[in-house]
């Protein structure tokens, strides 16, 4: 069957192909969902995750059938009562949620109840590029609540009617998710953070990733993935990161996320803390972060520079003379053709990652950055572009997507019964993508290596983070598998039909008789 659907991609029935997918759900035929996109992933991750999966998430009461996953709302807010619903899902022995509130679904803000699609979408990606085994994964939608206004007046609407619930009432709500977690599926229950928004992402990472094994994955996921692409870049190039300067156009969760993960590379390559920092410009709405910034959060103080407030990328980049754009702003078309092209004169390979998702949000397209520069960028997004012919060549731009992180973290964390999740970790895992990328993948265009790799990718970051964890003292398994690897994938899914007769195996020659065991009697000791 596998095969049958696999033909319709590789002729003109694509479409057909696409359309049977969609149908073949994992409640119909999980094994062969997974087969097909772990083959395909090509084809098919912008159809299970970004793009596809923000428009889902925007249609939700109109596509809805039944529940992927479970919902608890800010009426349940007891670790009994949340621990009730917990219980009702049918498998006990899970291992990894990925939980959201909904509140900034990739880059289309409040989308309330609707955001289920977010965590849904992100642990099939855990299973078929991770290998983590399906019944260990469990999809929450946390619902407080939406202050979209038209989500408020859809009749299709399926989350609460009612403003975001925030404060004291809201952490209370966190706090009892945890302790009902841990108390329904244990202590090494890995929990990640997905799509909350700035006020709360951060604080919430600071305030349980050292209690509990957890991440934020629009935080550490998408720095670690734009670090490893910057770490590609430096392979290419043969420079270091620590000899940069870098300008980020938004100063949100995930660019801060990118930021303080480029000051920990710096950091390993020589330089001081200050000096990294000094390295690095954060733009946001209200342009340059300086220090004559009034109401600075901890969080960006240290960027700050000491520098005439502007609002123009572009005088920025005149000014500061960086190596690299790195976009998470969710402006559409914010790096100018001006502004590119001032970038090609300073660079011979300017760097410009557009990472906001979804693709019509991105900061410019593949198509422009490389006509803007003759063809000389190091271009990475966050979404998928199409291919780019420009003066004769065919280049394949990369996606710095966090499907190269997460799965692979989540993987090791899960096998390895990881207490928490350090920063540390989440380079060690820049590195290994970055070190997979291939001269090939160089000439084409790529900072990142081929979809259809992940998975073997997965598993090698899987045993850097049980190398990492055992080192640290925060493995909970022992004793330490022998053969780290044998053991990882011993563990991981396949998406092969088990056996449906037992194996059997033969006798020795000399204990048969006439096809039948010869009984052997039994021996007693010289004692007896």
């Amino acid at each position: 069957m596998a095969a049958d659907i696999s033909f319709t991609w590789s002729t003109k029935y694509y479409r057909a192909g696409c359309r049977i997918f969609n149908r073949i759900n994992p409640d119909r035929n999980e094994k062969l969902f997974y087969r097909l996109l772990c083959e395909h992933v090509n084809e098919l991750m912008p159809i299970v995750y970004t793009p596809t999966v923000g428009l889902a998430c925007q249609n939700f009461g109109y596509i809805y059938r039944k529940p992927k996953g479970l919902y608890i709302t800010i009426n349940d807010n007891s670790i009994s009562k949340i621990h009730h619903i917990l219980s009702n899902w049918p498998e006990s022995d899970v291992r990894a949620i990925v939980v959201t509130d909904g509140e900034r679904i990739l880059g289309l803000g409040d989308l309330g109840c609707y955001g289920i699609g977010i965590p849904v979408g992100k642990l099939a990606l855990y299973v078929a590029l991770g290998g983590v085994q399906p019944k260990w994964c469990l999809p929450v939608l946390l619902d407080v609540g939406t202050n979209n206004e038209e989500l408020l007046n859809d009749p299709f609407y399926i989350g609460l009617r009612r403003k975001r619930v925030r404060g004291a009432e809201y952490d209370r709500l966190i706090e009892n998710f945890f302790l009902a977690c841990r108390k329904r599926f244990g202590q090494k229950v890995l929990v990640q953070f997905e799509d909350f928004a700035n006020q709360n992402a951060y604080r919430l990472l600071d305030i349980y990733r050292n209690k509990y094994c957890t991440f934020n994955d629009d935080i550490q996921g998408t720095a670690s993935v734009a670090v490893a692409g910057l770490l590609a870049c430096w392979k290419y190039t043969g420079k270091s990161l620590a000899e940069g300067k870098f300008v980020f156009l938004g100063a949100g969760t995930a660019s801060m996320g990118i930021a303080e993960l480029c000051v920990a590379e710096m950091i390993t390559e020589g330089l001081t803390k200050q000096q990294a920092y000094d390295r690095i410009f954060l733009m946001d709405i209200d342009g340059l972060i300086t220090k004559n910034r009034k109401n600075l959060s901890d969080l960006h103080k240290p960027y700050a520079k000491d520098l005439p407030e502007t609002k123009s990328l572009l005088e920025v980049v005149k000014k500061v003379k960086p190596w690299g754009l790195i976009g998470a702003s969710t402006v559409r078309g914010a790096f100018t053709e001006e502004i590119v092209r001032e970038m090609a004169s300073i660079n011979e390979h300017p760097i410009i990652f557009a990472l906001s998702n979804p693709t019509n949000k991105a900061e410019c397209t593949a198509e422009e950055a490389y006509r803007w520069t003759d063809g000389k960028v190091l271009f990475a997004s966050g979404s998928p572009f199409p291919n780019v012919e420009y003066n004769g060549k065919i280049f394949k731009p990369g996606q710095g997507n966090n499907a190269y992180i997460f799965p692979g973290v989540g993987l090791g964390a899960i096998l390895f019964n990881v207490r928490h999740i350090d920063d540390e970790t989440f380079l060690i895992a820049a590195h290994e993508v970055a070190n997979t990328v291939t001269d090939k993948d160089f000439k084409l265009g790529r900072l990142y290596p081929r979809l259809n790799r992940i998975r073997e990718l997965s598993v090698k970051i899987a045993l850097a983070v049980g190398e990492h964890a055992y080192k640290k003292g925060m493995a909970g398994l022992y004793p330490k598998p022998n053969d780290m690897e044998h053991f990882v994938r011993s563990q991981i899914y396949q998406t092969t039909y088990d056996e449906l007769i037992n194996v059997t195996y033969e006798w020795p020659a000399h204990d048969m008789k006439h096809g039948f065991p010869v009984p052997v009697s039994r021996r007693e000791s010289v004692d007896e």
